[in-house]
């Protein structure tokens, strides 16, 4: 039997998370679900927003499907304490260096893409960041006066940003052999022009690279990759980089699909355990407005099945039932555009169900 934790969090995560279970039920699967609490939500009930008996629960599954987490209310807790540091310690302590994000244009959604239509349309990048190193959790870290420099005397804050060579060999390897089932291209992304931790990173890829001759490698500054994501993204098929590029350059690609309420993730261990989540954050702005776009943690729940899980035809299913959905021309609000039909997040649910139900 296959566990799956489920932490839906805060904002619209309670929403989309609830419609991503539906759709998994209707498979009728042999797996059991155990909800806990995660973020804001678990802070209120028990003082800290990734309590012990959740990451347990983490720990103990096969995967996490993980909602959302944070909320404007929450910016005045001390760091530690805030919604957001949730997520950072179940990457941390279930150890989920690869994080993988599809960015896939549907044919019916390309005028929703902020691009011309000629750019998006047939385009399906993947964009694999590491998950667990660089500047996000570098140690040192903090605030103290300034030692030295023009502004020396005064406050000052700083963080480490750091990758060490086995951190950046799995990583590749995860890109390289990702590159293999695909178009067999991998843009390695850095700063090393600049940054001594980026020139680094680019001696390890090119080092691995040579395992995989039959892969094709190019290395891009991360300024002009964000510039060629716009400029021209189908020249792109796998795309690798360190933590905080691949945080900007994942949601950058996010609106070439249409909205990032399309784009789904998986964060992936060693062990092929994940934690799967919508790329998007929590909305608080629109919670229990009913009017949130659920398929991005549908299309995570497809990633769950295919990566954590081992079931194959059943992710498939999902991913045909909602592109089925969007030629059927529903829309949630977020990829809404005249001459379709506008539905809230459990009638995109109900319609994906449909969908499963139909293909028999």
């Amino acid at each position: 039997m296959m566990k799956i934790a489920v932490l839906p969090g805060d904002g619209i995560g309670t929403e989309i998370v609830a419609e991503a279970v539906k759709v998994l039920r209707a498979l009728d699967l042999p797996f059991e679900t155990e909800e806990a609490l995660v973020g804001g939500a678990a802070y209120e009930a028990h003082g800290h927003p990734l309590p012990d008996a959740t990451l347990k629960l983490a720990q103990e599954a096969d995967a996490v499907l993980f909602g959302a987490v944070g909320d404007w209310k929450y910016d005045k807790l001390e760091r530690a304490l805030r919604p957001e540091q949730a997520i950072l310690g179940l990457r941390k302590h279930l150890e989920l260096f690869a994080n993988f994000r599809p960015a896939i244009c549907y044919e019916e959604l390309t005028h929703a893409s902020s691009l011309k239509p000629e750019l998006v349309a047939g385009l399906d990048i993947l964009i694999i960041r590491e998950l667990t190193g660089d500047i996000y959790f570098g140690q040192p870290r903090g605030r103290r006066t300034s030692p030295d420099g023009p502004f020396a005397g005064q406050p000052e804050a700083f963080d480490t940003m750091r990758y060490s060579r086995p951190e950046i060999e799995r990583i590749a390897h995860v890109a390289f052999q990702a590159a293999r089932k695909r178009g067999k291209k991998v843009t390695s992304v850095d700063k090393a022009n600049v940054l001594e931790t980026f020139q680094f990173w680019k001696d390890v890829v090119t080092e691995v690279h040579a395992q995989y001759p039959d892969v094709e490698l190019e290395h891009m500054y991360v300024d002009n990759a964000a510039m060629q994501l716009v400029k021209a993204p189908k020249k792109f098929d796998v795309l690798f980089t360190g933590n905080m590029f691949g945080d900007i350059l994942s949601d950058e690609a996010a609106m070439l699909t249409g909205s990032i309420g399309m784009l789904p993730s998986a964060s992936l261990n060693a062990r092929g355990q994940g934690l799967y989540e919508p790329s998007h954050g929590s909305a608080p702005d629109i919670a229990g407005k009913g009017v949130a776009n659920p398929l991005a943690t549908i299309l995570s729940a497809a990633m769950m099945l295919r990566f954590s899980l081992n079931q194959e035809a059943a992710a498939a299913r999902i991913e045909a039932a909602v592109k089925s959905v969007l030629a059927q021309n529903l829309r949630t609000a977020d990829i809404y555009s005249e001459g379709t039909t506008k539905v809230g997040t459990k009638e995109m649910g109900d319609a994906v169900v449909a969908r499963l139900k139909a293909q028999g």
